[in-house]
């Protein structure tokens, strides 16, 4: 028993059973002297004994308790204020603990990989029952990991109630591993956080302006790092504000090239009446929320007061205040239907005249079509040159004639399917793409905001992958910024401003091989936590869970 369970400083007496899966374990110290916590003065004068119960690790299945039995002493010493103490056993226990030290290390270890609840179900099959309180607790006890002093961080921003509470994260971004969760993302927290860390050299953030003004208070004489995917990611931000405003008059625009008929499909098949209903008690319930953005705003509201007195979404608000229409949306193409496959089929045979929906079902049926009737009827209906016999004589209308082949060119996609579009480098574009990109650049607006979007994605992306930037970079990025702040629309001068004010940032993103991608990855892995705690954990146990884990 001694090989399978040593105690430390402590000799065994004998093992009893207490029934199925328990056994008691009797044990006594192992030297006949003791030493006055106070004073330190050895003693070998016993003034009585006791009993301590404390729970250990399981044997071969079997949970265990220890029955320690605990001298208390005599102090020899005169000056010493006890009179009498307790040996301890301090490698084993702590003091007042009912818990071995070996025993809380196992069940914490337990705790911070599971949480509370799923680690006290395991642990109580494991014989080292526990409740999740008591998990909890242990959890919080247990003391964080010296680290060395990072010299380059990386800062981000991480929901702990998304759209309401955020956060901070901290990175070290040499040794890739968390350091810090803050409690908020307010510029005051983080310059505070940077003071206790004066050694800090370098920061890599997103192009967040409260982190700039922190790291500006906090650490003036590190250099921040503008993270290049962020930048190409505000970048093809201020592309869909723009066609926010613009893509009603970019629908006007004609197709470029020939129409070629084709049996593919663009659109969704019909929905029932009520369906339809429906979707047009929505879409008036959002014009009329358009309407009042759009009237508070011309009454000079802000759209941080207008986001908290309607309740909208900022980005909802943002878009309402400056698109010129209501932004209805944008093509998304058809989903995949079982009906796809056959669809060459359905369309031959309705040139040929048939307009039988029962009659194409069969064959559908076998051709291997594993769908019903009624999915043939909803491609029929809009195909139909005469009313069916089974329809209602008062539902007829008038034949006008069969209609024409769905042509190649759908409609222009919505503005952030079109953003992509226009960022990306005409060779990497599907038909389809290639063909609304062309269709956009018709417009002269158009046309030089793709191609100023599309100068600074090549700069930011030269920028990326090596610990020596490209030769030649920071110039071109000069000469875009010049370009972008006298192109004539509003969205892309302002933004090129942003890009100016926050220059040196941006400058030192496309000459360093730093960036915050790292955080992106940690923020990631905080989320999986989080939400296995089911969104409910406190700051103080989630940062502790994480940076333990980490």
């Amino acid at each position: 028993m001694t090989l399978l369970c040593p105690l430390p400083a402590c000799r065994f007496v004998r093992v009893v059973r207490d029934g199925p899966g328990a056994l008691t374990v009797l044990a006594q110290a192992r030297h006949d002297h003791a030493r006055c916590p106070t004073c330190r003065t050895l003693s070998t004068s016993v003034h009585s004994r006791y009993h301590r119960r404390p729970t250990d690790l399981p044997v071969s299945g079997n949970a265990v308790r220890l029955q320690l039995a605990v001298r208390r002493f005599y102090c020899r010493d005169p000056a010493c204020p006890r009179h009498t103490f307790a040996e301890r056993f301090p490698h084993l226990l702590a003091r007042h603990a009912q818990r071995t030290r070996r025993l809380v290390q196992a069940q914490a270890r337990t705790g911070l990989a599971l949480g509370g609840q799923p680690a006290a179900r395991l642990l109580a099959q494991l014989a080292m029952p526990t409740s999740a309180t008591t998990l909890l607790r242990t959890i919080r006890s247990v003391p964080l990991p010296a680290v060395d002093r990072p010299q380059v961080v990386g800062v981000d921003d991480w929901a702990l109630c998304k759209g309401r509470t955020y956060g901070t994260i901290v990175v070290d971004l040499e040794r890739h591993r968390p350091i810090d969760l803050l409690p908020d993302r307010s510029a005051e927290t983080w310059a505070a956080w940077l003071r206790r860390e004066p050694q800090i050299q370098l920061v890599a953030r997103d192009r967040s302006t409260e982190y700039a003004r922190g790291t500006t208070l906090g650490a003036p004489e590190a250099v921040q790092v503008a993270d290049r995917w962020h930048l190409l990611l505000n970048t093809r931000q201020m592309i869909e504000r723009w066609l926010a405003r613009v893509h009603p008059r970019l629908k006007l625009l004609p197709p470029v090239g020939t129409l070629i008929p084709s049996t593919r499909r663009t659109k969704a098949y019909p929905r029932a009446p009520a369906e339809a209903l429906a979707r047009a008690a929505a879409v008036e319930r959002w014009e009329v929320r358009y309407d009042d953005v759009r009237r508070r705003r011309a009454a000079g509201q802000s759209l941080r007061q207008i986001n908290r007195e309607t309740g909208l979404a900022r980005a909802t608000v943002r878009k309402y205040a400056f698109a010129e229409r209501f932004p209805r949306h944008g093509w998304r193409g058809p989903g995949r239907s079982i009906l796809d496959p056959h669809l060459d089929h359905l369309h031959t045979r309705h040139r040929e005249g048939c307009e039988n929906a029962m009659q194409l079902w069969r064959e559908l049926r076998r051709l291997g079509f594993p769908g019903t009737a009624k999915q043939v009827r909803r491609w029929l209906s809009e195909r139909r040159t005469r009313p069916a016999k089974t329809t209602i004589r008062r539902l007829q209308v008038p034949s006008v004639g069969a209609p024409t082949a769905p042509t190649s060119s759908p409609p222009l996609p919505s503005p952030k399917q079109l953003s992509w579009h226009l960022l990306r480098e005409p060779e990497d574009l599907d038909a389809d793409a290639a063909a609304a990109v062309v269709r956009v650049l018709q417009d002269d607006e158009a046309a030089r905001v793709v191609d100023l979007g599309r100068r600074f994605c090549r700069i930011v992306r030269r920028g990326c992958g090596g610990a020596q930037a490209e030769p030649g970079i920071i110039p071109a990025f000069d000469a875009w910024l010049a370009d972008a702040q006298v192109c004539g629309v509003r969205v892309v001068e302002r933004f090129a401003v942003s890009l100016d004010q926050d220059g040196a940032a941006v400058r030192a993103g496309l000459r360093l091989p730093w960036s915050s991608g790292q955080d992106e990855g940690q923020v990631n892995r905080l989320k999986l936590l989080k939400r296995s705690m089911y969104g409910r954990a406190k700051l103080d146990l989630l940062r502790r869970r994480f940076l333990l884990e980490a």
